[in-house]
């Protein structure tokens, strides 16, 4: 199996088991077998990759609607939402990313656009291809709707891939002069660790390194990158770092704390991880 990222070759990595009910009610599978690409480190499910579609639809289906309907009971982490909506006021207030043509695509429920909405008068349309509708008052928008954007969004979404084209169909919406904002786990070396907690959620797939991110970003004609730790979320830009550079410290010694990081390529902010 080819690495999705730079195309080199993978090699076993590790297996995990999964217990979960929902799990083992929608899939007979209960070892998933993890990938490593002996070039640049990214980690893929061969075992997801290889799942019928309905089978994967229907798994991300009962894991992400329980969770929801479950609310601040649920276990898992999720995306820190309204640090999202702050920095996307503070980019935007300083003509960093454009607040105007934006989207939030695989949007789930659209928690980020109602934050947005409600605190900071902030209007984002959402996609996701297998919801339609969510929080009430968010903004879904139909396929046929869609269209390219200065600004797009994508959280917790780059480690549910199976292939490339999932990864391709968040940068095709991005305009020839705008900048894409993911929301994923990155690190330098994904740990060869069945029980790390990253692997929890059984519909986790794909697993992105400092390396790979770099190709991956090069290849897309992205230039240079911003990432801020509180909302855990790196920016890409198609141009070079230098007068972004000058607006990032500002806005830092504004709030009088580092709140962005910025450097030409990807940011390796969890270079020790």
């Amino acid at each position: 199996m080819k690495c999705m990222i730079c195309e080199s070759s993978t090699s076993y990595y590790f297996s995990k088991s999964y217990a979960e009910p929902y799990f083992r009610a929608v899939t007979s599978v209960s070892v998933v077998d993890y990938y490593l690409c002996d070039y640049c480190g990214f980690v893929i499910s061969k075992t997801h990759v290889e799942m019928p579609d309905d089978v994967w639809a229907e798994l991300n289906y009962q894991f992400h609607h329980q969770h929801e309907e479950r609310g601040l009971g649920s276990d898992i982490n999720q995306p820190p939402y309204i640090e999202q909506a702050l920095m996307l006021a503070l980019l935007g207030e300083n003509s960093i990313v454009d607040l105007v043509s934006m989207i939030d695509f695989a949007a789930g429920y659209g928690s980020l656009s109602l934050m947005l909405s409600k605190y900071f008068c902030i209007d984002l349309p959402v996609h996701d291809p297998y919801v339609v509708s969510g929080n009430k008052g968010v903004r879904y928008l139909a396929p046929s709707e869609l269209g390219k954007y200065k600004t797009v969004i994508n959280s917790a979404m780059f480690e549910h891939v199976r292939c490339r084209g999932d990864l391709d169909r968040v940068y095709d919406l991005v305009s020839h002069d705008g900048c894409m904002i993911i929301h994923t786990l990155v690190c330098e070396r994904i740990p060869n660790d069945p029980n790390w907690f990253y692997l929890n959620p059984p519909v986790h797939s794909a697993f992105h390194t400092n390396r790979s991110m770099e190709i991956l970003m090069k290849q897309w004609g992205f230039k240079s990158s911003l990432y801020s730790p509180k909302s855990k979320c790196w920016v890409l830009f198609r141009e070079e770092v230098g007068a972004l550079e000058e607006r990032v410290f500002n806005i830092n010694s504004e709030l009088q704390q580092s709140w962005f990081y910025c450097k030409a390529g990807f940011v390796d902010y969890w270079k020790g991880f």
